[in-house]
């Protein structure tokens, strides 16, 4: 135990002292200003004169756009990874990352995903890759690395599940193709999320679209005001093979729910964690089997189509007072692919429940089942 709190706490003052790192300027850069943040802390962008925007990732990675036509400073520190606008050919290995680049209009520069066609929802990124314009290049566990020799990106976006193949992260660095570790999944604030958009904003030249979009995705939410209303949520999957998982307390998605107006119903569930957690169905049932509603996580539980499909998921599922109610309402299969909408997501949370014309039966993310 000991062993793990001291890791622990030089993992959080590795953090620390990451983010510290721009406070003061890297030799060659001067700062004159910092780009605003809300609720996002899982990176930091530094000003610097004559156009460079210097990046500081949680992980401690920096990287330092230069604008077009610019020189690159001298004298910089060898672990500053150079960007040398304007930035195109993309290999994205992350779908709501892809999400928030279509968002402020960049999708063209986008080439390479590791997400193959029928993988994906966004309609405009299927479109691209009909077109031609967008290229599977394999999965992120295996991507082809011949096709990125002979057609090598000018940068590169993957999610922390790079972290669970690091041979793939070391030739990345062989070959000399610059990536990004997104730790937007760090960050425990849904708008935090959604707020990575300034970041791309800033990669791209797109800030004043970044901002207009995060603005906008934020007045949804603030629309809902503070007021709760009492209503509890249960939020969960069933696999294949009958194991279910429902959403800690300090998941973003429960945030998401309290922004809502709603109350989970396990906030005892790891407060403090974010992700999901294996629950007996027998436990879960103690747990929540009284919540007003369910929220069933679709694109992972199975993808049952009716209210039986559903019920044959786990026996118990029946004596819910949420199915007997018939308030049990299914995730989009996109839900889990986008970060660029979040706060239309927690709108639709809202208007479920607040939905007094019980014949809505569907909203932009979530649908009700019958």
């Amino acid at each position: 135990m000991k062993r793990f709190l001291s890791l622990a706490f030089f993992m959080v003052l590795a953090l620390v002292c990451a983010l510290a790192l721009a406070e003061e300027a890297p030799a060659g850069l001067t700062i004159n200003g910092q780009l605003e943040l809300e609720y996002a802390t899982q990176f930091r962008v530094d000003f610097c004169e004559g156009g460079y925007s210097l990046i500081t990732n949680s992980d401690g990675a920096r990287f330092l756009t230069v604008p077009e036509g610019a020189g690159v400073p001298e004298g910089l520190d060898e672990d500053i990874v150079i960007l040398q606008q304007p930035l195109d050919n993309l290999l994205i290995s992350s779908t709501p990352t892809t999400s928030l680049i279509n968002a402020i209009g960049a999708l063209d520069k986008v080439t390479m995903t590791t997400q193959d066609y029928d993988g994906w929802y966004i309609e405009d990124v299927k479109k691209a890759m009909d077109e031609g314009k967008m290229t599977y290049i394999g999965s992120y566990k295996a991507p082809d690395f011949e096709y990125l020799v002979a057609n090598p990106p000018s940068f590169s976006v993957f999610s922390t599940m790079l972290d669970s193949v690091p041979d793939v992260a070391e030739k990345l660095k062989e070959l000399n193709i610059p990536y990004m570790r997104d730790t937007s999944t760090y960050e425990k604030h849904p708008l935090a999320r959604m707020e990575w958009v300034k970041l791309y904003g800033v990669l791209l030249d797109r800030q004043a679209e970044a901002q207009a979009h995060y603005e906008a995705q934020k007045a949804l939410v603030d629309s809902i005001g503070a007021k709760s209303t009492g209503k509890t949520v249960a939020m969960f999957y069933i696999t294949s093979k009958g194991d279910l998982y429902t959403r800690n307390a300090g998941d973003y998605m429960a945030k998401m729910l309290e922004l809502a107006g709603g109350v989970y119903a396990m906030p005892e569930l790891n407060p403090e964690k974010s992700g999901t957690q294996k629950v007996s169905p027998e436990e879960f049932y103690v747990a929540a089997g009284e919540a007003d509603y369910i929220i069933y996580i679709w694109s992972m539980g199975g993808k049952p189509e009716t209210m039986e499909a559903f019920l044959e998921r786990s026996p118990i599922l029946k004596d819910f007072k949420a199915v007997k109610d018939g308030n049990v309402w299914f995730t989009t299969p996109d839900y889990f692919q986008i970060n660029d909408t979040l706060g239309a997501m927690i709108l639709d949370m809202n208007k479920m429940l607040t939905n007094e014309d019980e014949s809505v039966t569907r909203f932009t993310y979530l649908f009700k089942l019958s």
